[in-house]
């Protein structure tokens, strides 16, 4: 047998950190004419974005995929989603059930924070949880698991049981080219996934996933855009295709008996987003007719899923299946990410939901529930559940949610984001606190790459807990521990920081006291949320933030500016500096410069931004898309191009601006205006360039705003951009923090 030796692990590291450098795609925006749309269908997504709701306000990009906001409504009681189902021999209590994805917490081993993240789900009320099988050195030879995981997973799977859920294991043999696989070696994985399900049912799990999509074994045999094979296991047939699959469950139910469940994962439908799906572009032997000709269709994908029913599968796991853009496999609302080009790819180019991956996806809902309508055509045919995956969210838009449930187009959904923000998410949406759900801000701030690279940089932007507790620098634990003695804390400023701090300070039994200058809370966020639009959900989690600050009983004060005097009239025992960051006006001689929160007001065509930030991205990306020709001008690095923004984030805004002709000039200056025209000096290449200029954007680099530090307060805390100015992330993390030692 061949030995490959590489892993699943290492293929998305290396992938990870080659994305990270990824240049410019070659190729420019794509798809077919933009439909003629009402102002009605596009003017929610416009005007959430400042635009005046025409046509004529934005480039055409914009009107390609038109976003229909109204679908959040909140009249339902949940009568279906908190009904139960049946898996396999199993009644689930609820639709909601984990998908094994985002555990990198096993970095560390089989600690007390691995346990402790799976706990959490159980005790939030969650009523099926996958356990992410790649994140385990697991034998893939059929061989005994090691003793330290066998005593791991018995003492998890009973844990999770006492909380009422049910437990299955993820298996993901990681995929080579079907061609490279001898009979015999195919045999041998066949064996060996029903060896380790056997030593799995005896750990206490009662199910097992096996993961047939993205890059994984059994994908590569059902896709025809991979399998190349000319024999009984080639492309020729459905058959022949499914059989891999089909040996595997069948070899399973044979080693542990049709009460062991298995659920199958498949991408329900392919689509090429790289157009050449070949790394080098200059390589004249790819077949460019492969990626359009060979990609499964849902029509493909449901003729494999009923030889699985045959073969005994008890339910189906539904995702896309684009064939280069792995985060978008699981997280295909990425596509949505970038505001007014949704469709975005992350190549540069844009699909047109009207008409790929077959026109059925919900293409204006943001990505929320996008693959429903395909996957009811699934359930349609099949008479085992099925479920859905993708930004699967109840709370989010909870009639939306529940009537696809009562309506059959789906039995439950998969889910990790959402429940991962906040693990008791399950049991507030059952009490009706759906105002107490941290919400999910999708921003993939969790998610970079490779679980190598999530332990050193991933992060949730709103959970300030999570993959940091139980680490060195984080939170001991995930409670809150009691004050030892209450204290008198005043809070400066009311940004995400600032009420973070708040919170916990309060939760924790100490009296806080929050002021804010301006006339509500907020901070940023509510800048980042009408620039960003609605995707990321920065309203929600502004309003999450001011409830949670109410219930814990902090005193809100607005309209008010916390100077040295009035500290010293409070005279607090403990201080926390949340007021933001301040930013030096930029003097250009001869320049129209625009203060950052003045974009909307910005006048001429031939906008340069000034700064590399998220918000000098943000903004550009804004100002392209109404239709100013934008320069970003910088005098940092290269590498410090948008790099406050998540990975994937960075990668689509980046792709979709540079193929919309916005250019970076790195290292630079702008040394004067005249007539129009901006004299920008560039060190990288010690040359001065002509830019056409009618404004300048300052979205220069900002400075922390911490002199309240010095008011005398022996405890003070400065929290997020008071103290280094830089993401909602990390501004959060210090909040947190800040809330937990006082």
């Amino acid at each position: 047998m061949t030995q490959h030796n590489v892993s699943r692990r290492s293929f998305l590291r290396g992938a990870g950190l080659a994305a990270l450098g990824a240049g410019v795609a070659g190729a420019g925006l794509t798809g077919c004419a933009p439909q003629t749309q009402t102002a009605a269908s596009s003017g929610e997504e416009l005007a959430a974005t400042g635009a005046a709701g025409t046509e004529s306000d934005v480039i055409a990009q914009a009107l390609l995929n038109p976003q229909d906001y109204e679908y959040r409504q909140n009249t339902t009681d949940f009568a279906t989603l908190f009904s139960s189902w049946t898996f396999g021999s199993m009644e689930i209590k609820n639709r909601m059930v984990k998908s094994a994805a985002g555990s990198a917490t096993y970095l560390a081993g089989y600690t007390d924070e691995l346990r402790q993240y799976y706990v959490n789900f159980a005790q939030g009320g969650v009523g099926m949880i996958w356990v992410e099988g790649e994140a385990f050195a697991m034998p893939t030879d059929g061989s005994a698991v090691p003793q330290e995981a066998v005593d791991f997973f018995t003492s998890l799977t009973d844990e999770l049981k006492s909380y009422g859920a049910h437990v299955g294991f993820q298996w993901a043999p990681f995929g080579v080219t079907p061609s490279e696989l001898t009979v015999e070696a195919i045999k041998g994985i066949e064996a060996a996934g029903a060896a380790l399900a056997a030593q799995l049912q005896a750990m206490g799990f009662e199910a097992i996933e096996i993961n047939a999509a993205g890059f994984n074994q059994g994908e590569q045999f059902l896709s025809r855009f991979h399998n190349d094979r000319d024999d009984e296991y080639g492309a020729s047939s459905i058959e022949n295709r499914a059989r891999f699959v089909v040996e595997c469950i069948q070899e399973i139910k044979k080693a542990c008996g049709n009460d062991f469940a298995v659920q199958v994962l498949i991408d329900l439908a392919e689509e090429s987003d790289n157009l050449t799906n070949n790394p080098t572009l200059m390589d004249m032997d790819c077949d460019l007719t492969k990626p359009f000709s060979k990609a499964t269709t849902v029509d493909e994908g449901i003729a494999l899923a009923k030889q699985f029913e045959a073969a005994g599968a008890d339910s189906m796991h539904l995702r896309l299946g684009p064939l280069s853009n792995h985060p978008c496999q699981f997280g295909s609302d990425l596509y949505f990410i970038v505001n007014g080009v949704e469709g975005a790819t992350g190549f540069g180019t844009q699909f047109d939901f009207s008409r790929h991956f077959g026109g059925e996806l919900i293409g204006d809902h943001s990505g929320a529930g996008m693959t429903l309508n395909m996957v009811k055509r699934y359930k349609e045919a099949l008479s085992i559940p099925c479920g859905a995956v993708t930004y699967m969210d109840p709370a989010h838009a909870p009639d939306f949610f529940e009537g696809a449930l009562a309506d059959g187009m789906v039995d439950f959904y998969l889910m990790t984001r959402p429940l991962t923000v906040d693990p008791e998410y399950v049991n507030k949406l059952a009490e009706g606190r759906t105002d107490e759900i941290m919400p999910c801000t999708r921003c993939f701030h969790c998610h970079i790459g490779s679980n190598e690279m999530n332990a050193a940089m991933g992060c949730c932007r709103v959970n300030a807990l999570t993959q940091r507790v139980m680490r060195a620098g984080g939170p001991a634990t995930y409670e809150l521990e009691p004050a030892v003695t209450p204290k008198k804390v005043l809070v400066a400023g009311g940004g995400p920081a600032g009420m973070e701090a708040a919170r916990i300070a309060a939760l924790r039994g100490h009296d806080v006291t929050l002021c804010e200058k301006k006339g509500s809370l907020g901070g940023l966020l509510s800048f980042a949320a009408q620039i960003k639009g609605p995707h990321e959900n920065l309203d929600d989690y502004r309003d999450y933030l001011v409830r949670q600050c109410e219930l814990a009983g902090v005193n809100v004060r607005c309209d008010t500016e916390v100077t040295a005097e009035v500290v010293a009239q409070e005279a607090p025992d403990t201080l926390v500096v949340a007021c933001g960051a301040e930013r030096e006006a930029l003097q250009v001689p001869g320049g129209n410069v625009v203060a950052l929160e003045n974009y909307m007001n910005v006048e001429g065509d031939n906008v340069i931004v000034w700064g590399s930030s998220a918000q000098a991205f943000d903004m550009a990306l804004w100002l392209t898309v109404h239709k100013k020709r934008v320069t970003i001008v910088t005098d940092g690095a290269v590498e410090d191009l948008d790099a406050q923004q998540s990975h994937h984030a960075q990668r689509f805004m980046t792709t979709s601006l540079y193929a919309l002709g916005v250019r970076p000039y790195t290292n630079a200056a702008i040394t004067s205006v005249a007539d129009g025209v901006a004299t920008v000096h560039s060190a990288d290449c010690d040359c001065d360039f002509a830019i056409p200029c009618d404004a300048i954007v300052d979205a220069g680099t900002a400075m922390p705003s911490n002199a309240l530090a010095e008011a005398g307060i022996a405890e003070t805390y400065v929290v997020g951009d008071a103290s280094q100015p830089f993401n909602i992330a990390l501004a959060v993390r210090a909040g947190n923090d800040a809330g937990r030692a006082i």
